[in-house]
């Protein structure tokens, strides 16, 4: 029943009882070549049933040549192929990257972009393995786990019919492919197969981050995202010393971050929660989103911070890492420990939402 309702409301996915649910993914940026490898290689048009042949060596190295692909030094005419293991469950190497499923790769001018095509369960395994330490919790890592599959599907919902459906990197969630995998991570994935979180019978935008510090934040002021199960709640991960950090900038690199001289550079506004949401100097500010992002998320760490000049610079002083909205990583990790199960830590850390099993 759930399965109808979703797919009438949105009019998007076909999931089927008997078929997989695949997922494409952009697999790093445009190169200028691509080399693809596996057992038995095989290569055939990107359609919904395609139809392969088999090529006669083990290793394809493709070039692009005037929008076209060109195999082995030779022009295919084509823009596209899709190339994939002789065996179902093989695996595919394209450039430094063992990925499961099928690869497509496309020429865009004189680059390509390589999509990996493969069932959304063993996407999840490649995501669960890059986004939270295998070594949590097993009741940490199932949270993880519906929380990749919710946004992952969701993402394809809206990006339906797109040549893919999400990056591998930060910006979309981190997918590492067969060097992600573990014992672990795949028995999280398999103990909540076909589970997404629903809000009013649909999937949600179930965004999460490494560690709040504290306390979540609301969808807001963390993602322009206004939602009513992306609220604040109490988080156990403040207590834990590796919350907190420091940055130190050199007055030209803020300079350049704002594209102006930081003259009594300072927090204009905060959230509810305390994130800083605008900073300003002179006759200029800007959104500490932006600001974050032009100094890099490894380093601005995430919006709860403070600031204060230095001598040859300035001194950001945080805590938490990550935008601070949806599951809390490390928070999930403290709550398993204490005994909480998957479901209720899904439930804390996206109010007024359900687990349902869709597939």
């Amino acid at each position: 029943m759930l399965r109808c309702v979703l797919l009438l409301a949105m009019g998007a996915i076909a999931v089927s009882a008997r078929a997989e649910e695949t997922m494409r993914i952009t697999v790093g940026e445009p190169a200028p070549a691509v080399d693809v490898e596996a057992e038995g290689l095989v290569a055939g048009d990107d359609v919904e049933d395609p139809v392969y042949a088999a090529l006669t060596q083990r290793q394809a190295h493709l070039t692009a040549a005037a929008g076209k692909l060109v195999l082995d030094g030779r022009d295919t005419g084509a823009q596209v192929m899709r190339l994939r293991a002789g065996s179902p469950r093989g695996w595919v190497k394209a450039n430094r990257s063992a990925l499961r499923g099928d690869v497509v790769v496309t020429a865009v001018g004189s680059r390509l972009q390589v999509v990996n095509v493969l069932p959304l369960e063993d996407y999840l395994v490649g995501v669960l393995g890059s986004e939270m330490p295998p070594s949590f919790p097993f009741e940490a890592l199932k949270a993880q786990a519906v929380a990749a599959r919710t946004y992952a599907l969701k993402k394809k919902i809206d990006g339906y019919g797109q040549s893919s459906h999400l990056g591998s990197n930060v910006i979309s969630q981190v997918y590492g492919g067969l060097k992600a995998e573990t014992a672990s991570t795949r028995q999280a994935v398999e103990a909540t197969r076909g589970e997404v979180l629903t809000f009013q019978l649909q999937p949600i935008e179930a965004y999460f981050h490494s560690s709040c510090g504290g306390r979540t934040e609301s969808g807001l002021p963390a993602l322009n995202r206004e939602l009513p199960y992306l609220t604040p709640v109490e988080c156990p991960c403040g207590q834990l010393p590796s919350s907190r950090w420091s940055l130190r900038i050199s007055r030209q690199e803020l300079d350049k971050a704002i594209h102006a001289e930081a003259h009594a550079f300072s927090i204009s506004s905060r959230s509810s929660t305390g994130r800083v949401t605008r900073v300003q100097w002179g006759k200029g500010s800007l959104d500490a989103i932006s600001l974050r992002a032009r100094l890099g998320y490894g380093r601005l760490k995430s919006l709860a911070f403070d600031v204060e000049e230095t001598r040859d610079g300035w001194q950001f002083t945080g805590k938490g890492f990550g935008h601070g909205a949806g599951l809390c990583q490390w928070g999930a990790k403290l709550l398993a420990e204490k005994g909480w199960d998957y479901r209720r830590i899904l439930a804390h850390y996206y109010p007024q939402t359900e687990v349902q099993t869709l597939y």
